[in-house]
Order: structure tokens, then sequence, then C-alpha cells
């Protein structure tokens, strides 16, 4: 009985456009409820993505007739992440290219009034906010979103895949 073994990138691509599709809809109902700078609600983000990581490893472990190694546990976790990274991300260029084209407007003048609540000057202002508009353009959106995905997903998945792994014997 020759059963086919799971591979770090299927179960990483099945559960990245899962939870991908979870992180979109999600945002969406922020950006749509005008709560997308509430860094509570947006906390819950990183919430979802460490539980799309379990269950992804979970997985992986019970297809692979309850082993899983270390390394494995990376791979699946950064690119699961990366892949909720790139549809988050795509989905934050449509939305703020067709639907809301004034939503980083918004953000950028939210943080305008925090930043003067701190009693910064507006040149300091000025320059603060100068740095987070040259990294709104399409491109540089879907890169950070990306980058940051794959990076937080890394650090969770050291921990879950520490926790999870279960090493299969030399010699079986």
């Amino acid at each position: 009985m020759d059963e086919k073994q799971p591979t770090v990138t299927s179960v990483a691509l099945i559960y990245g456009l899962v939870g991908g599709l979870f992180v979109v809809l999600y945002t969406a109902i922020l950006m749509v409820l005008d709560m997308s700078t509430n860094k509570i609600l947006g906390a819950l983000t990183y919430l979802i993505l460490i539980a799309i990581l379990f269950i992804a490893m979970k997985q992986f472990k019970k297809e692979n007739f309850g082993y899983m190694s270390y390394g494995q546990g990376l791979g699946i976790g950064t690119l699961v992440s990366a892949i909720i990274g790139i549809l988050s991300g795509v989905f934050v260029v449509i939305y703020t290219t067709f639907i809301d084209p004034e939503h980083f407007n918004k953000i950028f003048e939210e943080q305008r009034m925090e930043l003067e609540d701190r009693g910064m000057s507006d040149a300091q202002i000025d320059a603060a906010l100068s740095i987070g508009q040259s990294l709104q353009g399409p491109f540089m959106t879907i890169v950070m979103s990306i980058v940051g995905y794959a990076f937080i997903g890394f650090l969770v998945s050291l921990v879950i895949s520490a926790i999870l792994k279960k090493t299969r014997p030399e010699f079986e």
C-alpha cells in the first residue's frame, strides 16, 4: 500500500489560498467599515495567520503518517504566509485603485493628526509621512505585503514547528 505523501508545497498552496481568502475577507470588512486603522482589529489578522499555520502543519503531519520535521514546518509556514501576503497585497491594490482611491489619503490624514497630538513639528510630520507615501504604489504595496507576511509567518513558524515536529526514525 503506497500512499502518496504530501509535499510542503502542496499543503502550503492549499492553506495559503484558504488563509488568503480569510485575510482578504476580513481586510475587506475592515476597509468597508472604515476601521482599517484600528490597531486591535488589525492585530486579529495575525490570529488568522497563526490559526492557518497551525492547521496547515497539523494537516501535513496527519497526511505524512504523523511526522513533520522542523524544516518542513518552517517551509510550510513561510510559504503559506507568502501566499497570504500575495493575495492580501493584490487585494489592497485593487481596493485602493478601483473601489476607494482615497483610502491611503484618509490613513495619512489620521496619521498626521496622531503625530500632531504627539507634539511633532510640521517638518517632522511631513518627513515621517513622506516615507509612507513613497511606499504607497501598487508594486511596493504588494512587495511589502509579501515580505511582511513571510517574515511574521517565519517567526510564528519557528514556534509552531518546534511544538509540532516529530522526526521520522532513521531506520523505519
